[in-house]
Order: C-alpha cells, then structure tokens, then sequence
C-alpha cells in the first residue's frame, strides 16, 4: 500500500527558519532524551519572571480539516484527545496529530511548514483511548534527516524531514509494516500504536497498544519490534510473552503462552545510546482481573525488561507483579540516571509504577540499587485462580501514594463523614494492596488501575538525582462475574460495580493527587505538594472546615529545567482519572513552592516541553479543545 501525501508548504521555506542551535536548546524525543528525564539546563525562564509567562502562539491541529470532511463520523470528528509532546531539532519543530498526521512547524511562529498525512484514520478507531499519538522519534546522519511515525493502522512512517516527503527506500514506499509476525492480529481493529518510536543507533524500535477489553482467552500477544533505521527492514522481534524454547516459556502453564494476549508495551520507552540498551515497561496479560486461563508468573507481563538494541535479545529483567489481577501495567517509560549510594556511583533506572512503588536498579546489571523483598500477600477464593503467593516489595524508596484500602486510608475529614464512610464500606470488600477480586462483593483497590503514576511518566533532574511523580489518590472498583458463554470462552470477567462515595465524597483521604520530589541518592522523599485545583472544599458537608487545597485526580505531567518545576492540572477523560484542568503550576524544585499559576484556554492533555529559538526560551504543551491545539508560552 502507497501512502497518500499532503505537503502544506508556508511563505517560508523551511531552509530559512534553521538557525544554528547547539542541542542544549534543543528537545529531541518525547522525553526531552533517551533517558525520559524532562528535563532542560534552560534558565530564562526562572523564578523571577516565570509569573509574566503569556501565550505567544498557538497551533490548531491540521486535524481540522479532516474532523469537517467527517462530521458523520462522531469517532473522528471528536478525536480531541491530543497528547503530542513535540521536538525542536535544529530549529525545526516536528510532531504528529491524532488523526495520524505528521508536521513540521517554525518554533518561533508557530507556522506550519509541512504536513503528512498517513490517512491511518480510515482503518478504523484504534483501541482502547481511541485516536491519539503522542509523538514522533527523529534521527539523523549529516544531511540525511528523518522522521519517524507509527500509525494506528500499524505502519512505522519514515518522512524527510525537510519536506514531510516519505523516503521511499523505506520498507515498501516509506513505511514499514508493523504486523510482520503478529498472531492473531488484525489491521486497524484492536491494535494500534498511541507511542513515539525510539531509536538507538540504527534502530528505530516500536510498541503496540491491544484492545484492553476482550472476549475471549484467545488475543493478540504484544511484541516489540526493532527496525533498521534507514532501510525500515525488521531487525528483530521480541515476544513479551515468550513461546516454546524462549527464556521464560516455562512460567506459563498448560500451554498459556501459546493463546493469551497482551502483556504489551503501549506506553512509552528509555534507550541508552552509550550501552545500546532499550528499556521496555510491559504490561498485564488477557484478561486484566482473572488469570485462570493463564496460571504461572507470566514472565515477561508486567516487567521491565532490558534488552540489545541491535539484536533484541533479553540482557536483564524484573517482574513487579507476578500473574497480574489489577491492571497494575507498567505505565510509563522508565528514567535512566546517574546516582550516588553510599559513595557509589551507580549508572541507574528507575520505573515508577501505576500501584505506588519506585523500583530502582542497576541498569547495566539488573541489580536492585536496594534490597527488594518477597512478601506474603492476600489469596484469591476464586474457583480456579491461583494467586501469586508472593509479590515484589522494594525497601527503599518509600511508596509515593495510598497503597490498599484499610482505616488508615479512608477519608477522616469528620468523625460523622468517617463513621458513613465505615458504613458504606460492609458492602464491599477492601484490603492491603495485592488484595484480588472476588465474585462475592466489589473490591475497592487503591491505588486505581489508573495510578498512581501513568503513561505522562516522571521526570528527573540529572544534576540532583531527585525524581519528580505526578501522582493519581484515587481507587477503582473490581468484581467477577461469569460472561455470557454465547458471547465469551472466559470463565469469569469484570463486571462493573458502583464506585463507592460518601455524599459524592471520594472514600479515600485526600490529597486526591501530589507531586512528589525524590531523592534517589538517598532513596528518600524529600518533599510533597498538593497538585491541581481545589477539589471538594466547597462541599456542604466540609462547610466550616478549614481545608488546604485537596488536588485534582488527573493524570499529571511533568517539565524540569534549571531552576523550576512544571507540573500540569493533567488530563481526566478515561480510567479512574475523573478530574482534569487546564492550569499549568511552576514549583520551585528544590522546595515544592508555588510560584506561578499558568491557565490556558481549555484542559491540558500533553506533556510540556521547552526549547531555544532564536536564542529565547519558550515553553509548548497540547490542549484537547475542539479543534486540539498547541500552545507556546514565552516571557
């Protein structure tokens, strides 16, 4: 299949908005860099002036066009659900849209210099949160600029990122297939591809999102697959669920391996460019809350795994949940930084985790940084489960959320509120964290199968060592039953229970959500912030209270440079995510003070970025109106 193009060419050509920039002012992946730090020594913008930051430009997404040609089509003419974390290389800005276009854009303008669209849209609605990108990977040699694109029609885009071209040596006519070798997968229908690729050397490497919601034991199993990054041939492919004769096929029982899906990564990944290493966060495996048809740990599901860049080959792994019943997937990229323990420098990685623990390793080795223990956790009643009697708890650091539901985390704002809090909850079951479903009443679980952390990820200061979580307080509500055997081959499903409140009352003691700066060198909190608007506090039954901001449940995101913290209002349109807003907050990072609250014109759903244009610093971040723009703040 050849790509249709549309080349949108503006009164300046590209050759004259490139001016000489040094990568200090540059953003070159999603994450800032390979190690997913979000970070930039950029300081113009400072505690000082950060309060005079006003909107100097803004992009409406090219998406428009095609939202108008498809106002019968309510699936596309609302996919607002914009994400892009767009880079600035060589005074360029490039990013892609949710419709599966790609474009160019002068970083001081916000003009659009060219467009491409990869017309992946008409496949069908990709899974899960539907139309979304959240970004493009970018490689050069010398002259030879490329831009890197996976669609939701499975298809890796190579562009010339001079003109939005495809380079047509590519694969087959400039895009390579990312079906190669997927079982049971169909195009465009429960499989699709939400994250940026990243490239290692000469590797461009890409995940997969799979439909979240089957019917069936039978599913797509996930794959990560390495390509070379001038000729789009596949280099290799890794089975996160391996199959007969691959390390870790034996932790499957029965033969599960051979028909169970999932276990992706659809969120974001960390290269190191100096070890060639990838870093993949991996996800739970068909179906999320009953594990029955798939008895056995289930290497490599809900694991980081680090493997070859060149050769895809495993090179260290850790599981942080084994046989997974939460929806606990790893959820975003992990952080790759330089610490100090105990005089010891270690090169380390650090994954957050949607459940509210930090694991830190070794990561050349694998080694844990500190001891991680195997502990007891509650056993599943459930006719023919066969829970984990042990999951992984790190020493060090210390959880950065509520984990599990018990008196200590149930919301105590009055005796009388606590009391019908106590109340409402004998109609459901609660526990420590790891507690399973059940088919007898709802399990409240907290932290959420949102998060905790989720796929805007954490940030990290490579001067510091302190780590920056934007976290989710909020439970989610699990219950089993039996599908309808007409319908599905599972013997137990979720079925959807009533979340449960106290007068519209979140169960869980607030704050709702936090930004939480860490010390790895210490493996220490070093302080927490309340993040988002006001919550509840004008609720009648808090009437009299003299409450502190109680946070927004959002999923947050987070920008770091010299001096300051950013940390968005976040996103809150699916999962157990319910807030959303559209204020971005400046931190002093060494303490968590406010010192500046940006409000936009509608919801923040990106992750901020910053850049260098003409030797003045700007900061750009994706709002979800209708239509999805991009908005560059400056002083």
């Amino acid at each position: 299949m050849k790509f249709k193009n549309t080349i949108v060419l503006s009164c300046l050509l590209l050759s004259n908005v490139c001016t000489a920039q040094t990568k200090h002012g540059e953003w070159r992946t999603i994450g800032s860099d390979g190690s997913s730090s979000k970070y930039s020594s950029l300081d113009q913008i400072n505690a000082e002036n950060v309060k005079d930051l006003k909107v100097v430009w803004e992009w409406v997404s090219i998406d428009e066009r095609i939202q108008r040609e498809n106002d019968d089509n309510p699936r596309i003419s609302r996919a607002n659900y914009f994400q892009c974390t767009p880079l600035v290389i060589d005074g360029v800005m490039y990013g892609s849209t949710c419709l599966g276009q790609a474009m160019a854009i002068d970083p001081k303008t916000g003009d659009t210099l060219w467009s491409y669209s990869s017309e992946a849209y008409k496949a069908g609605r990709p899974p899960n949160l539907g139309y979304i990108s959240r970004g493009v990977g970018y490689w050069n040699d010398g002259d030879d600029e490329r831009v890197y694109m996976a669609t939701s029609d499975s298809r890796l885009v190579c562009l010339n990122a001079r003109t939005g071209l495809p380079i047509e040596s590519f694969g087959t006519d400039g895009a390579a297939d990312l079906l190669q070798g997927v079982p049971r997968a169909t195009r465009g229908k429960g499989y699709g591809h939400p994250s940026a690729p990243m490239i290692c050397r000469d590797t461009v490497i890409v995940g997969s999102s799979i439909s979240d919601g089957p019917i069936r034991k039978e599913g797509v199993p996930g794959q990560v697959k390495g390509f070379d990054v001038k000729t789009g041939e596949l280099k290799w492919s890794f089975n996160i669920i391996p199959q007969k004769g691959e390390f870790g096929a034996d932790t499957w029982e029965d033969g599960a391996n051979e028909f169970t899906g999932n276990a992706n990564v659809w969120t974001n990944i960390s290269v190191d460019e100096e070890l060639g290493y990838v870093y993949l966060p991996t996800s739970t495996p068909t179906n999320d809350f009953y594990g029955g048809h798939r008895k056995g740990d289930g290497l490599f599901a809900e694991s980081l795994v680090c493997l070859n860049a060149e050769t895809g080959e495993r090179v260290w792994h850790f599981q942080m949940v084994h046989h997974g019943l939460w929806d606990y997937d790893i959820p975003c990229a992990p952080n790759l930084l330089d610490i100090v323990v105990d005089d010891k420098p270690i090169k380390a990685v650090a994954q957050a985790t949607k459940y509210g623990f930090v694991f830190v390793f070794d990561r050349v080795t694998g080694k844990p940084v500190w001891p991680i223990d195997e502990r007891p956790v509650p056993q599943s009643s459930v006719p023919g489960e066969q829970t984990s009697p042990t999951q992984p708890f790190p020493t060090k650091p210390p959880p950065f959320t509520l984990q599990g539901v018990t008196e200590e985390t149930i919301m105590d704002f009055t005796p009388e509120l606590r009391a019908k809090a106590m109340k409402v909850l004998e109609d459901y079951a609660i526990g420590p964290l790891f507690t399973p479903p059940n088919i007898e009443k709802p399990l409240v679980i907290q932290p959420g199968y949102g998060g905790g952390a989720n796929w805007p990820g954490i940030g990290h200061d490579p001067e510091s060592g302190f780590l920056y979580i934007p976290a989710m307080n909020h439970p989610s509500v699990l219950m089993l039953t039996k599908p309808d055997p007409a319908r599905s081959n599972f013997t137990y499903t979720r079925s959807r229970a009533e979340m449960p409140t106290v007068d519209g009352l979140n169960i869980i003691r607030p704050p709702y959500a936090q930004i939480v700066a860490m010390d790895l060198n210490k493996g220490e909190i070093a302080w927490t912030a309340t993040n988002g608007g006001e919550g509840p506090r004008d609720h009648p039954a808090l009437e009299g209270l003299d409450l502190p901001p109680l946070g927004t449940n959002a999923r947050a995101a987070v920008l770091i440079t010299k001096e300051l913290l950013f940390v968005t209002e976040g996103s809150g349109r699916s999962g157990s995510a319910t807030g959303g807003g559209n204020t971005l907050r400046a931190f002093d990072k060494a303490t968590g003070e406010i010192l500046a609250k940006i409000e936009l014109e509608s919801e923040i759903t990106g992750v901020p970025m910053t850049y260098l244009a003409d030797g003045i610093q700007y900061i750009t971040v994706a709002i979800g109106t209708n239509p999805a723009k991009l908005v560059t703040l400056g002083l």
